[in-house]
């Protein structure tokens, strides 16, 4: 059974919604899945883990969130290498450059990326909730 956390940072409820279907995918193929915010998550859980998914908002100038998302992922940077990871988020303006920058920084990181990414533009539709289900299940396999 694979353990995995699946850590987001919400402002409005939009990711924390996705993050919620991504535990359940998760679940439903097994796996033993955990949702946790920055505040509960940090770099040394990696080490127990099978994988991680996780889930921000695109913030200001399409970037992470800053207070709290932000510092907890950068301390988790030098333990991605070979970890294998899922990213998912909303956002409200732009065209994804966020996601595609976080995907970069991942892949610098040396992360495996069990899937691609899951973004959805304001609050999760039915087919942005179909997604992040399979994201989750694609970490749990």
């Amino acid at each position: 059974m694979s353990k995995i956390a699946v850590v987001y940072w919400s402002g409005t409820g939009n990711t924390e919604t996705m993050a919620a279907a991504v535990l359940e995918g998760a679940k439903e193929k097994g796996a033993e899945a955990v949702l946790l915010t920055p505040p509960e998550f940090d770099a040394s859980m990696l080490d127990s883990l099978d994988a991680v998914a996780f889930g921000c908002p695109a913030m200001g100038a399409e970037v992470l969130e800053e207070e709290e998302f932000e510092p907890m992922f950068s301390a988790c940077e030098a333990k991605l290498n070979g970890k294998k990871i899922a990213l998912f988020g909303s956002y409200g303006w732009g065209d994804g450059e966020w996601m595609r920058s976080w995907e970069e920084t991942c892949i610098g990181d040396g992360a495996v990326l069990a899937c691609d990414s899951v973004i959805c533009n304001e609050a999760p539709d039915g087919d942005a909730i179909s997604s992040c289900k399979a994201l989750g299940a694609a970490l749990a396999e």
